[in-house]
């Protein structure tokens, strides 16, 4: 039989998996693997699970929220023989579930993780972290790993927006240095990201539109301080209406950028605290993990591209 590590967070989305899991593991096994479980037990466990396991796993199934999904990653992204990931999502928002097209349904995803086709989808390198598709600073990026795990279970989406609320009169500005493919520039940035995703907050078409996972390119989006307030209008108005406004933001593709400021920034990666740093390198390494998706009507092609 083949061989297959599982590794979910139980307290994830209100521990939903738990009443599925018996159903999740039928289809494992019914689909050829002998499984073995692990449910996470502190924060980084999936990492460390990740990166340390010595079994001769053929997949590496983990469910819970996208925090999670980064650990599994970023610990995979540390052995030196690398095997394709599964995803159930469990989370809240679920960003890179959904631009991949990977069912919030339990059983659904489950089903595409075993019976699935490899998808090889670009990861992001920070300093000497790993992200699957978002590293971001400043406005309300810190809401996601600041709102307990009991509150997002209750409440959802509605946590985030009640922490977010509490920033929103203390806006920070940072003036960063920029550096990419050959150009340089300095500005005050109340937000930027650096992403590979459709799909950011719960909010799809943000990033721009053309985004492709597997081409060695991030999508840029910096967004400059506003001096009163007809700016912070519109560039609220540009975010509303997913729209790029180049009075109020830079925005670029780039296959490595870097961040230099004064003093040392928060930064998150997939809404997970990733430190704080006065210089950061992101580098895209292009097809760096392989992703179990659904399989389109065209033999071979992912659901998300068909």
């Amino acid at each position: 039989m083949k061989k297959m590590l599982f590794i979910y967070n139980p307290l994830s989305g209100m521990g939903q998996l738990k009443s599925k899991l018996s159903d999740v593991l039928d289809i494992f096994v019914k689909s050829g693997y002998e499984v073995t479980v692990y449910p996470t037990q502190k924060y980084h466990d999936a990492l460390e699970k990740t990166r340390s396991y010595t079994g001769d796993y053929d997949l590496v199934v983990c469910s819970g929220g996208d925090g999670t999904l980064d650990e599994v990653v970023s610990g995979m992204e540390m052995r030196e023989k690398k095997v394709p990931v599964g995803y159930i999502p469990t989370g809240t928002t679920n960003d890179f579930a959904s631009s991949l097209h990977i069912s919030r349904n339990i059983l659904e995803a489950a089903d595409t993780a075993v019976n699935g086709i490899p998808f090889a989808c670009d990861v992001g390198n920070f300093n000497d972290d790993s992200f699957i598709y978002i590293a971001a600073f400043g406005l309300f990026t810190d809401v996601s790993y600041e709102t307990k795990q009991s509150m997002k279970n209750i409440l959802g989406h509605l946590a985030y927006v009640l922490e977010g609320t509490k920033r929103i009169f203390n806006i920070p500005s940072y003036r960063i240095k920029v550096f990419h493919d050959g150009e340089e520039f300095e500005d005050e940035f109340i937000f930027g990201m650096v992403t590979n995703s459709r799909s950011v907050g719960g909010f799809k078409g943000i990033t721009g539109r053309n985004v492709v996972y597997d081409d060695g390119m991030f999508e840029v989006t910096l967004m400059k301080t506003p001096k009163n307030p007809i700016e912070l209008n519109e560039l609220l108005g540009a975010v509303v209406m997913r729209q790029i406004n180049p009075d109020r933001m830079y925005s670029f593709k780039s296959g490595e950028i870097r961040f230099e400021s004064a003093g040392e920034i928060p930064w998150t990666l997939d809404g997970e605290f990733g430190g704080v740093h006065d210089k950061v390198v992101i580098r895209d390494k292009k097809q760096a993990l392989q992703i179990m998706v659904k399989e389109g009507p065209e033999k071979g092609v992912p659901d998300f591209l068909s």
